[in-house]
């Protein structure tokens, strides 16, 4: 970028995030800031509209030949990396090797794969041993996401966070700017070369209007809301539901709903060790929670802004249903529960539930959830702690009493969980799952039933033998789906709808 742009008049946008990103890198964590960071730094080979479905975006496009066994993809020319290399196709090969190590859906890719080959500088040829039309789709994600980098960083480990952040998208990382915990400089990439298509959420063309963004942490939400008021700030992602009436009040400022799917949080448990690895512990925690009071707690009394009770896909999905959802509905009583846990096994062990209260939206849901299991006779120690360390100490196997844990909560984009392959939490193959490694045969075979079916009603009929499946095996405990407004000043214009804040096509006067 040019000096003139970095100077005092250059056009910045000052964004508060909902939480400190506790990495750079989309591959290593599922942390919904490093999602939002790593949409501005790096490009995935294809990309979703705002209905969800994929388009090319690195790509010129694609040609799928051999009952569809084979897939030709071509890049678009001209694409270049923060680091001044050209992207090539063996960046793309080793990156996308990287993510399906760590990624549910890349897993299944990865067990169809004979081979995925950069044939020229410019062209990828996959061959499978079962065709996988979902390729396209699973290539568009962004939690984990199969984000492009470089060659060098992308043959690191995939469970340790890139040494660097450097992409190809249409801003780049000041890396000597940043410590963690302060603000994040993101400058416009002047060699990015947008495509030609109108912008739509993630497709088309990324067009930058300003020279800067800044991430600017305000743990305090009453202190960002004036900052707000102020023109100290631009942009608050999720400001306290609370605070929304005020700010609706404010001169020049602008509160709405932009998130078009919002999030799906749940509790999750910890499967190899500790109380929670026994089923009957995880159902009995199942039938304490009311989904109703944990929303609640979260989201005040605007109704308009969430839901429950809330099944293991999200409500109008290709694959929610009401197979099971008495369960889920209906709250036995507190003597119900424990006799459930006796009947189980539980003997009153000690259950360590990682709260992370610097995140006001998860500590209520740990504090709504913690009532609840403590009035069945759960001896639930919670654990209080920030966020980035629960990224950190979910990753450990073990025990309790070395450090481990049983249980923590976490917010999913709600546009993944609509089908048994995009829902990460449902993934359930042992050490290759999400953190928490829960291993049940009959979901992973009904996962794959569901792949290579190509009838609607069959699909249907799947998802609902999954979801009672996994009412009675608790691969996670659902909270509700909720959809936060977001705040921003009036000179902003050009902000775009979508399940996560995007900065291009926007424009400060």
């Amino acid at each position: 970028m040019a000096q003139a742009a970095i100077g005092g008049k250059a056009k910045k946008i000052i964004f508060v995030p909902q939480t400190n990103p506790p990495s750079w890198d989309p591959v290593w964590t599922t942390a919904a800031a490093t999602r939002t960071l790593a949409m501005m730094l790096y490009e995935t080979l294809y990309t979703r509209d705002i209905a969800l479905n994929p388009h090319p975006h690195m790509l010129e496009g694609h040609i799928v030949e051999d009952g569809g066994k084979r897939w030709t993809m071509k890049l678009r020319a001209g694409q270049t990396f923060h680091d001044g290399e050209p992207v090539r196709a063996r960046d793309c090969v080793a990156s996308i090797r990287r993510w399906m190590v760590r990624d549910p859906i890349g897993a299944t890719l990865k067990a169809r794969l004979d081979s995925l080959e950069a044939v020229d500088d410019r062209t990828l040829v996959w061959r499978l041993n079962k065709p996988f039309p979902f390729l396209p789709n699973a290539l568009a994600k962004t939690q984990p996401a199969p984000v492009i980098m470089p060659e060098r960083l992308a043959n690191s480990d995939p469970f340790k966070q890139t040494a660097e952040a450097i992409g190809s998208g249409p801003f780049r990382w000041i890396a000597d700017e940043f410590v963690s915990g302060s603000p994040a400089m993101f400058a416009r990439f002047d060699r990015y070369s947008p495509r030609a298509e109108k912008v739509e959420y993630a497709r088309g063309g990324y067009h930058v209007l300003v020279d800067r963004v800044e991430w600017r942490i305000i743990p305090d939400a009453a202190t960002a809301g004036a900052a707000l008021a102020t023109g100290e700030i631009d942009w608050i992602e999720m400001p306290l539901p609370d605070l929304l009436p005020a700010l609706r009040r404010t001169p020049g400022v602008m509160v709405e709903r932009l998130d078009t799917h919002g999030v799906y949080p749940v509790l999750r448990p910890n499967f190899v060790t500790g109380p929670t690895a026994n089923a009957a512990v995880r159902r009995a925690m199942l039938a304490a929670i009311d989904q109703t009071d944990v929303m609640a707690a979260v989201m005040g009394d605007d109704r308009a802004g969430w839901q429950a009770p809330v099944g293991f896909f999200v409500p109008g999905t290709e694959s929610a249903s009401d197979a099971g959802m008495d369960a889920i509905r209906r709250r036995p009583s507190p003597d119900k529960i424990r006799a459930m846990l006796k009947d189980g096994g539980y003997q009153g062990e000690k259950i360590a539930f990682m709260q992370p209260t610097d995140q006001v939206s998860y500590n209520a849901m740990c504090l709504v959830a913690l009532d609840a299991f403590q009035k069945v006779g759960l001896n639930v120690e919670p654990q209080a702690t920030d966020w980035g360390t629960v990224v950190q100490r979910r990753a450990s196997k073990e025990p309790i009493e070395k450090g481990g844990w049983s249980l923590f909560p976490s917010g999913f984009p709600a546009v993944d969980f609509g089908n048994p392959v995009l829902a990460t939490g449902l993934r359930t193959n042992g050490s290759g799952a999400w953190n928490g490694w829960p291993d049940n045969a009959r979901i992973e075979a009904l996962r794959d039933s569901w792949i290579d079916s190509t009838d609607t009603a069959e699909k249907k009929q799947i998802s609902e033998q999954i979801q009672l499946e996994a009412i009675n095996y608790v691969p996670y405990i659902p909270l509700g789906q909720y959809i936060q407004a977001t705040a921003w000043r009036s000179n902003l214009t050009g902000l775009l709808r979508g399940p996560a804040p995007v900065f291009w096509n926007i424009s400060k006067t």
